[in-house]
């Protein structure tokens, strides 16, 4: 989850995996894949980046599989 701020500015967690389009005209509307619509403070650049760096940390945190020597 990434956090960002509505146009009011109050804070938010947003499920990254729901965003599907990001515009700027002239606010950030964010685009879920459930037909909603949010309207935050960030840039569409500041929302990528956090999604990007949100992810980067999963990824670093995944356990690796034990390796089976057929013991």
């Amino acid at each position: 989850m990434i956090a960002l701020t509505r146009i009011n500015g109050l804070p938010m967690m947003l499920n990254d995996d729901l965003i599907e389009q990001i515009e700027s005209i002239p606010d950030t509307i964010v685009r879920l894949t459930n037909g909603q619509k949010l309207v935050v403070r960030e840039t569409p650049s500041e929302v990528v980046d956090r999604v990007v760096a949100f992810r980067q940390r999963v990824n670093q945190c995944r356990p690796l599989l034990p390796v089976d020597h057929g013991r």
